[in-house]
């Protein structure tokens, strides 16, 4: 068996060494992108997102409008909102706060999705100053494959 050279021996181990520095790089960032459809101009969507960011959500948004994707998702016409999501396998309708996503993600449900129906004051990216720190009670709703909705969390 012929003798492997010093120089080989220790560019192979400089090789090795490199990618086994370089793997956990490359698969470092787990993080969840969230997809969303919005209109151009809504700026409470753009806060919404604001909101995911701020909650360690990479997200990718379209300014398409979300009325086709809330129905190719299967999201019932009467949960929606002004804008729709998808983040792994699941929907996402509305202003929903990133910690019921991140719940979510992490108990895995057989279900749709979540939905927070209509705009409700509150939520995330529709609080603040701009809405007058006004808090109007709202339940996050888990959404059923048939469309059938259980409240998830309720926020007072």
């Amino acid at each position: 068996m012929p003798a492997i050279s010093t120089k080989r021996r220790l560019l192979a181990s400089l090789l090795l060494g490199a990618a086994w520095v370089a793997a956990p790089v490359a698969f470092a960032d787990e993080t969840p992108v969230v997809e969303v459809w919005k209109g151009p101009q809504c700026v409470c969507c753009r806060d919404w997102i604001k909101h995911l960011e701020a909650n360690g959500f990479r997200v990718k948004s379209h300014d398409t409008g979300n009325t086709t994707i809330r129905k190719q998702l299967g999201i019932p016409m009467e949960l929606g909102s002004c804008h729709t999501a998808r983040v792994d396998r699941y929907a996402i309708e509305g202003h929903v706060p990133a910690r019921e996503i991140t719940r979510l993600i992490k108990e895995e449900p057989a279900a749709l999705g979540l939905a927070v129906p209509r705009m409700p004051l509150g939520s995330p990216g529709m609080d603040g100053p701009a809405y007058g720190n006004k808090r109007d009670p709202y339940d996050v709703l888990l959404v059923t494959p048939e469309g059938k909705t259980t409240v998830y969390q309720s926020y007072r």
